[in-house]
């Protein structure tokens, strides 16, 4: 990218859906759809989006299917232009960008693309009560400077400004039943709660999709999403890694693994137990995060103490760490006056340390996190008890961008203030790299001190995938499971075998 040096991004190219982990039967088995030429395709996911209005948050990172961003990331971490002609180009004090628009592009109703439109749904994001707003807290105004010309005004230089244009623009008639979009996908139709089916856009710029019909299951259950792939119903789909296994050998089917920002963590109530500080620098001394990994994540993943991940290298902190401690975490406790009870849990001032954890139900992963984040606190005389029915802190959490750290991390750092929120203003506000890399080297400093929740780890996502496409390239993954990113980022390049 010629603006702004990028991070090395994990790129291991498989190429295709072939024999890659696993031997294969001759001839593949009919796809889930049952279209033997292979130009249909049925995946399950675990989340279902609220929207499909990019406005209201659908796809975050791009990617879309039914709309397109002026840029769009790549899985080597460069972005190259979508909609945009060239990438977009700052100017010279940083506080604004401007856009030059394909002339080459239509929407599916068979409108032209054009500056008003870009500059509509920017304008929407501007709205005070716009989803997005946070997400694009430093944008001031849009202007159309002609009809293939679209400028930004930042209130402040930022130097990841540009990551976040891969937001897909909708036609100015779009409405979240009917969406229009510029994509290499249009909607045929979507039934809440159970499955959206996609057809390839003919016109698209890009060229029309091979697979040319895509059904999306929406299965939030990691159980559930196994029995359909077990009973050949999906033709892929992300399972947490002691569910994946039973898959590795199968005739016809891959196992791959992707790399990801995906942090899981335990978040703290503001009050009550986890609000003393002293608990949660204990807690977090008490957990053996590499014994999370090897039992909660059958090993699939990076045990994780600090809460930058560490495919992000050049802003992880190599000083900075919380080593597993009990000898430490016992002695924090008796410092603050938390003194063993006669049935163990310790207690101060007639307070018991024991808390609710709430965790969702139908995600295995957070199921077992949440259990091996329970035995690691009670050998310190703190009670948990996992709760996959509560619905308030503190609770597992799951948080992660591949491409924009402040973005993930600001909201949930800042607001326990002191040197993490000002080293995560300090990242906001500069627009030179290496001293954006020194300012969250400065928060996971911060941050080993005075913990403000417990990071267990980061999963590696794994998902089991139909050996009749080819096709694939891996990304770093984003939390969560949806179709637009994962192993399904570029489905629009496709092809079957």
């Amino acid at each position: 990218m010629p603006i702004l040096p990028r991070r090395p991004v994990l790129v291991i190219v498989l190429g295709v859906l072939g024999c890659v982990t696993l031997a294969c039967t001759p001839d593949p088995a009919p796809p889930a759809s049952g279209d033997p030429a292979g130009t249909s395709m049925v995946i399950g996911v675990a989340d279902e989006p609220g929207s499909l209005d990019p406005l209201d948050g659908y796809a975050p990172l791009g990617a879309a299917k039914i709309f397109d961003g002026l840029v769009e990331h790549q899985p080597s971490g460069v972005l190259r232009p979508a909609l945009a002609s060239a990438l977009p180009e700052p100017s010279a004090d940083g506080r604004s960008w401007t856009a030059q628009l394909r002339e080459d592009v239509s929407f599916t109703n068979g409108g032209a693309l054009d500056a008003a439109a870009v500059t509509a749904a920017y304008r929407r994001v501007l709205e005070p009560e716009a989803a997005l707003r946070d997400r694009f807290w430093m944008l001031d105004k849009v202007t159309v400077v002609d009809q293939r010309t679209v400028r930004f005004d930042l209130r402040q230089p930022y130097a990841r400004f540009l990551d976040l244009l891969v937001l897909g623009i909708p036609a100015q008639a779009s409405t979240p039943v009917k969406p229009i979009g510029t994509g290499p996908y249009q909607l045929v139709d979507w039934l809440p709660g159970q499955r959206m089916t996609l057809t390839a856009n003919k016109a698209y710029y890009g060229g029309r999709p091979a697979v040319t019909n895509v059904t999306i299951e929406f299965i939030p259950d990691d159980q559930d999403r196994a029995k359909r792939m077990r009973e050949g119903k999906l033709d892929g789909t992300e399972l947490p890694p002691r569910l994946v296994q039973e898959f590795s050998k199968a005739d016809g089917l891959n196992v791959v693994e992707q790399r990801t920002t995906d942090v899981r963590a335990v978040a703290f109530a503001d009050q009550g137990v986890t609000a003393d500080p002293a608990v949660r620098l204990a807690l977090n001394l008490a957990v053996d995060r590499q014994n999370v990994v090897n039992d909660a994540l059958a090993g699939q993943g990076v045990p994780l103490s600090l809460p930058v991940p560490p495919v992000l290298a050049e802003f992880v902190e190599p000083g900075a760490h919380i080593d597993y401690d009990l000898g430490r975490a016992k002695s924090v406790l008796d410092a603050a006056g938390w003194v063993p009870g006669s049935d163990g849990i310790r207690v101060r001032a007639g307070e018991r340390a024991e808390f609710t954890l709430a965790y969702p139900p139908t995600d295995v992963v957070d199921g077992d996190l949440a259990t091996a984040f329970t035995q690691a606190a009670a050998k310190v005389g703190i009670k948990v008890t996992p709760d996959s029915t509560a619905k308030s802190p503190p609770w597992m959490t799951s948080y992660g961008d591949p491409f924009t750290l402040d973005l993930a991390l600001y909201p949930l750092l800042h607001p326990a203030g002191g040197e993490a929120s000002s080293a995560l203003d300090a990242a906001r506000t500069t627009t030179d790299p290496a001293q954006r890399a020194v300012a969250f080297r400065a928060l996971q400093r911060a941050y080993a001190t005075t913990p403000s929740m417990v990071v267990l780890a980061v999963p590696t996502h794994s998902y089991v995938l139909r050996d009749n496409w080819t096709g694939y390239t891996p990304v770093v993954d984003s939390t969560g499971t949806d179709h637009t990113w994962g192993p399904w980022w570029n489905l629009q390049a496709w092809t079957p075998n």
